[in-house]
């Protein structure tokens, strides 16, 4: 979050740190309905345009004219046994409860508390801490979303308490820029780097998350007053004092709440945002790493911050659904190709370089230099969620699909307690790095990661105007209704993604005709699709297959994805990538650990014998013991001799390298970093004769 060429993640080591991570009493997920809680600070002078808070998705479609989805409420869809199913349980039942652990152990409650006369302990933690307090606040929203957890909503409760006690009268709500600090509020200097409105923006998404699950206004009203009594009155086009938001964030925050309220000064605020305020003459340099205080539809190409950079373009594009601007549109549209084309990782992690944890330069993607942040990739989902809910186009799922399973997975430790603040392509522990610890003093990735799983089921299915559309495949239950008010239910059995077999049964209330649209990812170059064992035609990878009837109770799709390894090369232009190979089965990236492979052998010493059929060189084999039970590949490789000399610059010569071979072992990406500290490599040499 700050420019400077030291990374922000500063990672703090302390014995209360550590204690608070290894003493929490375990909390169960539970399965009942949304929670239900007596609303709070409810104030009738705030009317809101849509009562039906409980039914609202991740975003709220349902009024959004450019919008050509419309999102289903996370309560809708139960995730069951499975493989996300468990990620889940343990998120609910660790990650959340111990961050908020973590959080009161580094001071980040007694930020607030101290303004409200309840501590005495100084500020503690960056411009932005109060951000993270927001996120987590998300996290428990969404959580509560699936089904009511009555410790942990009390527990939510407190917090909220203590956040809305330190605002002021005015409106204004931060923890840094007080007493001796007070004076530097929302000066430019404030805006471009202090993080105020990026706060308020994770505190709308929070309180809007919370309000969802719960009803409860509290957190909610808090933000509006901010926007309608601080903001909006005092700043904005002239003749008022001019905005940059920084660290893009509010933008979606403020049109999220206009969805919800109804209040079109919420969108125009946003929209002057994004299209920046000439008044402010700033440096080119400081608005590229910004991407933002320049207009938006200026814009050509990604750089700068990585995560900015992705949250401005979810802003702005939530903006084109709710206006249709096509300026924007085709903006958001040239942006998305130079990122998929030439900035993204295979493991859908987007950010290069640690300097300014910011994009490089078209097809600069180093592997052990990657900084891939893990709020990166998220911003990245979250982006192309919003292009999938403006087209219904397949591409932006497949997208999400990369950057979900992997740059966003192997986030998470899988006991759910340890964090990637970086997301590398290799790793060498020799260099000290630890790349997985409970907490960074620049916590914003952890809290992150669990308001993306908690908010997951929400992203399984979308509706549309002539029918239902499925995204993610994974033991689940849709309890919903078309938008036409018919009730559906729709069951998947799957073991995805270890397997490509997916089973959808589809029982709406009556007997009705609609179209159930089922993607086919574009990695699966074989598949098909049948309903009650009829082959439908017309199934084509990267798309989703639009099967039209009349739908009763007991229709079944049958979907096979088979799934094999495929062996990737990268654009020649990706330097690091040269003569060097990664593997993908299904929608998992796989890598080599050292530990996996036989003793004594070293990954910078390896190559892989892909052959003329380079997918046929694999045996899967699915091992239920290790790392929670993953599909394990296995390779006949080689070992390249080293020579007995160690010249650094030795000869060339025509002579063939001596090699052996060797048994290689592949895991998926996602799960790396769960054992002890080893190499780690996703792109692998290419053995040449």
């Amino acid at each position: 979050m700050n420019s400077s060429k030291f990374s922000r993640r500063q990672f703090v080591t302390s014995a209360i740190t550590t204690a608070a991570v290894t003493c929490l009493p375990a909390r169960p997920l539970l399965a009942s309905a949304t929670a239900s809680a007596k609303p709070r600070g409810i104030f009738p002078d705030v009317a809101f345009a849509h009562p039906d808070w409980k039914d609202q998705g991740v975003e709220n479609l349902a009024k959004s004219p450019h919008a050509r989805l419309r999102d289903i409420p996370v309560h809708a869809v139960t995730v069951e046994d499975g493989f996300w199913g468990e990620r889940r349980k343990i998120n609910v039942e660790k990650s959340i409860p111990s961050m908020h652990d973590l959080l009161e152990a580094n001071g980040r409650m007694n930020n607030f508390r101290r303004l409200a006369g309840k501590s005495t302990a100084p500020q503690i933690g960056p411009v932005y801490s109060d951000s993270d307090v927001y996120k987590w606040t998300e996290a428990v929203g969404f959580a509560l979303q699936s089904g009511d957890i009555p410790d942990l909503r009390a527990t939510t409760e407190k917090v909220i308490d203590v956040v809305v006690a330190a605002q002021e009268p005015s409106g204004y709500l931060n923890t840094y820029y007080v007493g001796d600090k007070a004076s530097l509020r929302m000066t430019v200097q404030t805006q471009t780097m202090g993080h105020e409105l990026y706060n308020i923006g994770h505190l709308l998404q929070g309180a809007i998350a919370y309000y969802r699950a719960t009803g409860d206004r509290k957190l909610l009203d808090a933000g509006i007053r901010f926007v309608n009594d601080f903001l909006y009155p005092n700043y904005g086009p002239a003749p008022k004092k001019p905005i940059v938001s920084g660290h893009p964030e509010i933008e979606m925050g403020l049109i999220e709440l206009y969805r919800i309220t109804g209040d079109k000064k919420q969108l125009e605020l946003a929209s002057y945002i994004l299209g920046g305020d000439d008044r402010l003459h700033l440096p080119e340099r400081r608005t590229i790493y910004m991407f933002c205080g320049t207009p938006f539809t200026a814009r050509t190409k990604l750089e700068g911050h990585a995560v900015r950079a992705m949250y401005a373009c979810c802003g702005a594009t939530d903006y084109y659904m709710e206006t249709g601007d096509e300026t924007y549109w085709k903006t958001l549209n040239t942006l998305w190709s130079d990122m998929v084309t030439t900035k993204m990782y295979v493991t859908g992690g987007v950010g290069s370089r640690a300097d300014g944890e910011a994009f490089g330069d078209a097809y600069e993607l180093p592997n052990f230099r990657a900084y891939g942040e893990s709020c990166a990739a998220i911003g990245n989902m979250m982006w192309n969620w919003r292009m999938l809910a403006a087209t219904g186009d397949a591409k932006f799922t497949d997208v999400i699909e990369r950057a979900l399973y992997n740059g966003i997975n192997s986030g998470m430790s899988l006991d759910g307690t340890m964090y990637c603040y970086r997301n590398p392509l290799a790793f060498d522990p020799s260099t000290g790095d630890k790349i997985r610890n409970p907490w960074y003093d620049t916590t914003c990735c952890p809290p992150n990661l669990e308001r993306t799983f908690a908010s997951l089921p929400g992203y399984f299915y979308s509706t549309s105007s002539d029918g239902i559309y499925v995204h993610l495949y994974d033991n689940s239950e849709l309890n919903w209704h078309l938008e036409n008010g018919t009730g559906l239910n729709v069951k998947q059995k799957a073991n995805y993604p270890w397997d490509g077999n997916v089973e959808i049964a589809v029982t709406p209330a009556e007997a009705s005709e609609f179209t159930f649209y089922v993607r086919i990812p574009g990695w699966a170059d074989t598949a098909s699709v049948a309903v009650n064992g009829k082959s439908v035609s017309g199934v084509k990878p990267g798309s989703y297959l639009p099967v039209r009837r009349r739908w009763a109770a007991g229709d079944v799709i049958q979907l096979k994805l088979e799934m094999p390894v495929h062996v990737l090369t990268a654009d020649p232009r990706v330097a690091d990538d040269t003569d060097r190979v990664a593997v993908q089965r299904g929608p998992l990236i796989y890598c080599l650990e050292e530990l996996d492979q036989p003793s004594g052998v070293e990954l910078s010493g390896v190559a892989m014998d892909v052959g003329q059929k380079p997918g046929s060189q694999f045996h899967s084999e699915f091992d239920k013991g290790l790392l929670g039970g993953v599909v394990v590949l296995r390779h006949t490789g080689a070992v390249y001799e080293r020579p007995a000399s160690n010249v650094l610059y030795p000869r060339y010569s025509a002579e063939p390298a001596k090699t052996k071979p060797v048994p290689l072992t592949f895991i998926p990406y996602y799960a790396w970093a769960n054992r002890e500290a080893s190499a780690m490599q996703v792109w692998t040499p290419i053995l040449r004769a």
